[in-house]
């Protein structure tokens, strides 16, 4: 089979998010499954509906545009400000954009104005992640621009936490978020109907026991992909951690010194020697690099340590075992490395289950670097 490549199982992330959905519409809470990590994969968008979840979001246009190609029909958000040279785009394939710039929203108002549609808005609110965000007392006049501006519908606020700022969100944080969905509603009169309180950091504050308040949905990426939190990196209880794993030929094993040899100055001659070390291990390269994955986010089984990588080669120590040429070895992947490796066009990605799901998946034509299996 070919490699390196990415292995998915498809009914494990449809049982993530059956998982989640249900946990959190005991909460009153909905959940927006992001697909950004997978590149818009269309299968993966199909699990993740079959799990049950309310709608989509992608950070890219050319995404949302592939699953729309895919025959995918559900609500489709933007998460990631749109782009002013995209703008009848995201009017076409999008049902809604999350925004901080005025000037934004006003080009998609007339965009929206002129395919006869209306677009509805999301603001985010800064919250302390510091990466996009409407300043906290700007807000009310913010979204009084927004409901004044014709082509577009203000249809709730939302906030980010542990993005940028890798930090997790308070129960004071989902208050604060509540009152300001409060203040818009008293001062600008429409009800806001959406109140999105985060991603998949916000997972220990929504299953635990406090009052969620106005905070009735959140958009879940890593949880329902990786079922590990964001923040610690730790596995989520009940969710499946192994829906993607990579796999690498081995292109060369061989005992080598370690640590490798080092240079050092003999006092008493006034000269180099190596100073070399009799611990031979096995050393073994993968035909994986950073030009296909983060490296630095891969995991190993057992007995297998990560030394390091290049654009195009993984070295691991494989302790006292060689691992034959020709062979192939299994890696799970953290968040970052499944972003890379799903985008990356000399990874294939090989799907599983595709027959076992619920039958909502649409025939379509086979992506050049997609088995189905």
């Amino acid at each position: 089979m070919t490699s390196p490549r990415v292995e998915v199982n498809l009914g494990k992330i449809q049982a993530n998010a059956r998982y989640l959905v249900r946990r959190l519409g005991a909460r009153r809470i909905s959940v927006t499954g992001v697909t950004k990590a997978v590149c818009g994969h269309p299968d993966v968008a199909e699990a993740m509906l079959d799990g049950g979840v309310a709608s989509l979001a992608d950070a890219r246009i050319k995404n949302v545009v592939r699953m729309r190609t895919a025959g995918i029909t559900c609500p489709i958000s933007l998460i990631r400000a749109p782009l002013l040279s995209e703008m009848e785009d995201v009017i076409q394939y999008c049902d809604a954009s999350y925004n901080t710039e005025m000037d934004t929203i006003l080009k998609l108002g007339a965009a929206a104005k002129e395919q006869g549609a209306s677009h509805d808005v999301i603001l985010m609110v800064e919250m302390g992640d510091m990466r996009e965000g409407i300043l906290q007392e700007n807000l009310n006049d913010f979204a009084a621009q927004v409901i004044a501006t014709p082509g577009v519908a203000l249809k709730g606020i939302a906030a980010n936490f542990a993005c940028l700022g890798d930090v997790a969100p308070t129960g004071g944080d989902m208050a604060m978020l509540s009152r300001l969905a409060d203040q818009v509603e008293g001062a600008c009169g429409p009800f806001v109907d959406l109140v999105s309180g985060g991603g998949s950091a916000n997972l220990p504050w929504a299953l635990g026991d406090v009052s969620t308040g106005r905070v009735d949905n959140l958009r879940l990426g890593e949880a329902i992909l990786l079922g590990t939190d964001p923040v610690t990196g730790h596995p989520i209880t009940g969710l499946h951690t192994d829906a993607f794993t990579l796999f690498a030929e081995v292109i060369e094993t061989s005992r080598k010194p370690s640590p490798a040899p080092t240079m050092s100055i003999a006092p008493e001659l006034g000269m180099l020697n190596l100073v070399r070390s009799d611990d031979l291990r096995a050393r073994t390269i993968l035909a994986v690099g950073q030009q296909d994955t983060d490296a630095s986010g891969l995991m190993f089984s057992p007995g297998t340590a990560f030394i390091g990588a290049t654009g195009d080669h993984t070295v691991v120590d494989s302790a006292k075992a060689a691992v034959p040429v020709g062979s192939e070895m299994k890696m799970g992947m953290n968040y970052s490395a499944l972003m890379r490796a799903m985008s990356a066009p000399d990874v294939a990605k090989v799907v599983h289950g595709k027959q076992k799901m619920n039958g909502s998946a649409k025939d379509r034509e086979a992506h050049p670097f997609l088995t189905l299996v």
